[in-house]
């Protein structure tokens, strides 16, 4: 069998043996288009690992026959770059696969960037990071396509393997291998979209498989222990991580149990355990807020718990505390308060503190004008306390109500005093 990784040998040479990504590089898109007509513009390729970005740029390269070059922007140097640089000179025009560009130091970019920017050098850049938060603007504004690269669907991953399967040249198909439908749809839906790891799975699958009588016999037991040992998608640090992040709350947010228990089980597979119970924190006060006050200390109590558990028992409390978030009343209505609050004094929408609520705890207050004040508690008002009509605000934006309350839950109660007070206040 040959020693180069089966990944790396089933690798599409043009094109149109690309698996998935038909919504950048299907037959009906400009960009396959352009790469047949000879003409290949610098791109960004944005997607989670082993989802096609290096086999793109190496169907590309094969299609359009320039040049081709690749490094890895971890490893390589400026020296590298200058002999991409005179390969360019040499060739007329060469096109570089640069791998985790997010990482390209600005040593490099001055080196590289002129003759990216004149068309000597096709740049294709690859990072799993968004290029939005982690590639340089001066690379970004050189690259005329960033191309966000989607999981493969079950079906392309199907096609993928059955192509190693038969391959012959490349492929596995000089070995007689008995495998189902059925266990090549298991592998499939056991790699979350992942071609490399599929690939990875399938010839380590072949490699562990008993031969008899020259056949490869494939077990069922033996992919239900490769697929538990190939690991998940992402890390604590990566975009992925804070894509995970974003579902959840959306989804608490939204009020589907089903999909927040789901991206709460993948960010807990990660392991960052901090990030999720800070989180779960914010989104208790930021979502939930008034509406149900009592969810906020509900779930203070489940994030210190898992804390002090640990993984894996760390789950179950902020399981309970996803599924109450999610099945709650719901209110933004303090969140946006504080944020219309504080966007008024960034536009300079702010006064001087009147002068009866300044601090009058001392000899002088009086000449200051520091007097008027009315203390509340001498005015009972039925059973809510003590109220005064008086004012507050400085008077620039006394006008300005920065609570609007939302009629959910335990906050209809909040709303009618409210209501009530501002009835007070206007007669």
């Amino acid at each position: 069998m040959n020693n180069e990784p089966l990944a790396f040998r089933m690798r599409p040479k043009t094109i149109d043996e690309i698996a998935g990504q038909q919504h950048i590089i299907g037959k009906e898109t400009a960009l396959y288009q352009m790469i047949k007509n000879g003409h290949v513009p610098s791109m960004l390729l944005y997607g989670d690992p082993g989802i096609g970005k290096t086999s793109l740029a190496y169907a590309i390269a094969g299609t359009s026959r320039l040049p081709f070059i690749a490094l890895n922007a971890t490893v390589s140097g400026k020296k590298d770059v200058e002999q991409v640089v005179s390969e360019a000179r040499i060739s007329g025009k060469v096109l570089l696969f640069l791998d985790e560009i997010h990482r390209f130091n600005k040593l490099q970019q001055d080196t590289l960037l002129p003759h990216v920017e004149s068309g000597a050098i096709v740049l294709i850049g690859a990072t799993t990071e968004n290029p939005f938060h982690d590639v340089n603007p001066a690379i970004r504004s050189r690259c005329g396509e960033i191309l966000q690269l989607k999981r493969l669907e079950t079906e392309d991953i199907n096609a993928l393997i059955h192509r190693a399967l038969q391959d012959e040249d490349r492929g596995l198909g000089k070995l007689t291998i008995e495998m189902t439908d059925e266990q090549v749809e298991r592998i499939s839906e056991g790699v979350n979209g992942d071609a490399r790891k599929a690939l990875t799975l399938l010839e380590s699958l072949i490699s562990a498989s008993d031969e008899e009588d020259g056949k490869i016999q494939v077990e069922d037991w033996l992919i239900d222990n490769l697929i538990g040992r190939i690991g998940l998608v992402g890390d604590k640090k990566g975009s992925h991580h804070y894509n995970l992040l974003s579902a959840l709350q959306k989804s608490v947010r939204g009020s589907d149990v089903n999909a927040a228990i789901y991206y709460l089980a993948n960010l807990l597979e990660t392991g960052d355990l901090i990030a999720v119970t800070r989180r779960l924190l914010v989104m208790a006060y930021e979502d939930i807020g008034l509406a149900a006050p009592e969810v906020g200390p509900h779930v203070l109590a489940a994030t210190d718990a898992a804390i002090r558990l640990g993984m894996p028992e760390a789950r179950i409390p902020l399981a309970n505390a996803v599924i109450e978030m999610c099945l709650s009343s719901k209110s933004n209505s303090a969140y946006k308060a504080i944020d219309a609050a504080s966007r008024a004094i960034h536009e300079g929408n702010a006064g001087d503190i009147p002068l009866h609520l300044r601090d009058a705890h001392y000899s002088g207050a009086e000449q200051l004008g520091h007097v008027g004040y009315l203390y509340p508690h001498d005015t009972p008002i039925g059973s809510f306390g003590g109220w005064v009509d008086q004012q507050y605000l400085p008077d620039k934006i006394a006008h300005i109500e920065f609570y609007e309350p939302v009629i959910a839950g335990e906050e209809k109660k909040i709303a009618s005093i409210y209501k009530r007070l501002k009835e007070f206040r206007n007669k």
